[in-house]
């Protein structure tokens, strides 16, 4: 052979065989996952995870586009950009940021070939629940699921041995579950026995107790404003009696409006209506949410409460639902736990797509005083943190007269969560922030321990902390949002969406009470001179002037609030209604339509394009229940259309919301029917007139 062919054909060879090495170390590289989940230090090993039991874990893809999400996100909050507020529907989110369809089936494909079962999917492809046996998901991940004796509590937890990993290339960004280390924990405070805590006690409440009722009289204004045509969605992390919601408004002669509905995304997410309180339910955080929500906004259309309770689902899975649903366009968690931003991607994906679509999410800041560690998910950058006030009304459900900085009002930084840029501008020597970190909390609410509630089958006072202040965070902006769909124009959705970037700019200083008393020292010693040291040598903030890390921009001041931030307009706009509101269906496989209608408001004459939306579809929506328009779209000054709704046997009794959302242009309204079916029995509180006794799940 030729000595030239043969170096030639030796080459070749080579070549090959390289390429073949390489090709074979690729296919044996994984990808580690970017958050922190494997067993931190401190924890004491007891033993490996039996391969038997069961885990549920939250699957989450990575975005598509983000650079250009985020370019996006700048113009939708900026008064000067042509895409001011023109917020995306769900569908456009998806099309446009989200995971595409083959990659969300590749992620499926490589759960079930591990053996790991299906069992929840979304349709902004986000995340995929799947659940499995221990033994599959160390092969699936390689890790080693272990049991540990926690270093700081006293329980157990378990946590892989390392972070997981997968296959190089598969489209998979983080996997919620693999580690109870950090348990989420209600942000409620409870009064000490025989203390006093409040020196003027101004509620309506025996002793001076306040109601949600004083909270919308004092922060209202004496507004019109009721929530009519919103809906506000509370996350919530346990189950709750829908008795003690009830007890709440019959114990004070006040009628109770709304209609609760639960999107339940885990089956032990509702206490047992028969079962005599407390038992082992304790719904304190969520029945309290609830109270103070409907309370600050009597008229909603609707609160969603998405359940995500037991470790069959996370709780990003309930904001998943919830921006999926698009309906809720405010939101509140009172719940926290350990993490960053960093550590959580996949919540950080669904809060940006909350704010594409209008949806502002509030978040309670904690109720420890100054923190320089705050926990999750107030330390994130894309969700507004409640702080706490020490409110005094002018009478009792009166007006109101002054407030204070609460002592326990978290607000701090976490050295591990990087300052947004909206922050920045106003962060200085004066109110003793950092200029490099996500500064909390934003704005704040009446938290101090003298709250009247109902809970765990009883009804008392001596009740606070900001997990309050979020609730009624969120259902206030309901009414800003109210009057913001009655002024919007044709070229920008009618909500405010993440309130972060707007309050920032210093502009709506007169939109907030200025709290400028008070700190929030949290007990432990520091260094004078140094960040949040006050001068006493105890580590805490000061509230000031303008933004502090107590109170942030301060307690909302309506009415001044709603005319900043929605200012009344006369331009070219529609509403819609639904008649009738309510369908009370005798029994399930029975069903009952509406009229949907459209009106033209200031010379509208355009077409509005018509949906429906059954909050919690497709996986946690009611079983058989349907609904169906007559036509898809309706011309200005045109006829109503038919919504036909329908159950089956299967239809477990309760309340439900069917949502028909009209779009025209950059306007977006929406016109709500409950759905009522024969209620649960066994329930044991009375009802105020007109309240149904419905609750699904």
């Amino acid at each position: 052979m030729n000595p030239s062919v043969r170096s030639s054909l030796l080459a070749v060879a080579w070549c090959a065989l390289l390429a073949l090495l390489i090709a074979t170390a690729q296919s044996q590289e994984r990808q580690v996952l970017p958050q922190r989940v494997a067993s931190p230090e401190g924890g004491l090993l007891i033993g490996s995870l039996p391969g038997s039991q069961q885990l549920h874990l939250a699957i989450s893809l990575p975005l598509h586009n983000e650079e250009q999400l985020d370019a996006l996100l700048q113009q939708l909050y900026d008064p000067a950009s042509p895409n001011y507020r023109r917020f995306l529907t769900v569908q456009q989110f998806t099309d446009q940021f989200g995971p595409t369809i083959v990659d969300y089936q590749r992620v499926i494909g490589f759960a079930q070939s591990h053996g790991l079962k299906i069992t929840h999917t979304f349709s902004n492809r986000l995340i995929v629940d799947v659940s499995g046996p221990v033994a599959n998901v160390d092969q699936a991940f390689q890790v080693t699921m272990q049991v540990f004796h926690h270093p700081t509590e006293t329980r157990s937890f378990y946590a892989p041995d390392v972070e997981p990993s997968v296959e190089a290339g598969l489209p998979i960004l983080s996997v919620d579950g693999l580690s109870t280390f950090n348990l989420p924990h209600p942000m409620l405070k409870r009064a000490q026995p025989n203390v006093s805590v409040h020196g003027n006690a101004t509620g309506s409440a025996q002793g001076g107790q306040f109601l949600g009722s004083d909270m919308r009289a004092a922060y209202g204004g004496g507004t019109a404003l009721d929530g009519t045509g919103q809906v506000v969605g509370l996350i919530e992390l346990g189950p709750y009696r829908l008795t003690d919601v009830l007890s709440y408004f019959s114990s004070l002669g006040q009628t109770l409006k709304v209609p609760i509905v639960n999107v339940v995304l885990s089956a032990d997410g509702i206490c047992s209506n028969t079962e005599p309180p407390p038992g082992p339910c304790d719904d304190g955080e969520e029945v309290i949410d609830i109270q103070q929500a409907i309370a600050m906004a009597p008229n909603l259309s609707a609160l969603l409460v998405y359940e995500a309770y037991s470790s069959s689902v996370q709780a990003v899975d309930a904001y998943n639902q919830a921006a999926t649903d698009n309906l809720a366009k405010q939101l509140s968690i009172s719940f926290g736990w350990g993490g960053t931003p960093s550590s959580e991607p996949s919540y950080e994906q669904v809060f940006k797509e909350l704010e594409t679509q209008g949806q502002s999410s509030f978040v309670a800041s904690g109720d420890a005083g100054a923190s320089l560690s705050g926990g999750y998910p107030g330390n994130s950058p894309n969700i507004t943190d409640a702080g706490g006030t020490d409110l005094t009304t002018a009478s009792a459900g009166g007006a109101w007269l002054s407030e204070s900085s609460w002592i326990g009002s978290g607000g701090g930084w976490n050295t591990q969560s990087p300052i947004p840029s909206y922050q920045t501008p106003m962060i200085n020597s004066t109110n003793g922030g950092d200029p490099s970190y996500r500064n909390i909390p934003d704005v704040s609410a009446e938290a101090n321990t003298d709250n009247y509630f109902c809970a765990n089958g009883s009804c008392q006072g001596g009740i606070g902390g900001t997990s309050l202040a979020a609730p009624r965070w969120a259902a206030f902006v309901a009414l800003i949002n109210q009057q913001a769909a009655a002024n919007a124009t044709a070229t920008g959705n009618p909500t405010l969406g993440f309130l972060n970037p707007t309050i920032y700019t210093g502009n709506y200083a007169s939109g907030f009470h200025d709290i400028t008393t008070g700190n929030n020292a949290n007990g432990t010693a520091c260094t004078v001179g140094t960040l949040g040291c006050l001068s006493t040598g105890v580590q805490g903030f000061d509230a000031v002037t303008g933004f502090d890390l107590v109170t942030g921009w301060g307690s909302p001041n309506g009415p001044a609030i709603f005319n900043a931030l929605a200012p009344p307009s006369t331009n070219s706009n529609f509403s819609m209604s639904a008649a009738p509101s309510t369908l009370p269906l005798t029994a399930a496989g029975s069903g009952g339509t509406s009229a949907i209608a459209v009106s033209a408001l200031n010379g509208f004459s355009a077409v509005t394009n018509l949906s429906v939306v059954i909050p919690g579809a497709p996986n946690s929506a009611p079983a058989g229940l349907t609904a169906n328009l007559s036509a898809t779209s309706i011309p200005a000054g045109g006829a109503p259309v038919t919504l036909t709704v329908g159950t089956t046997s299967a239809t477990p009794g309760g309340t439900y919301v069917i949502a028909v959302v009209g779009i025209s242009g950059g306007l977006t309204q929406t016109a709500c029917v409950t759905v009522e079916l024969p209620a649960f029995v066994g329930l044991t509180a009375t009802p105020a007139a007109g309240v149904s006794l419905n609750q699904n799940g």
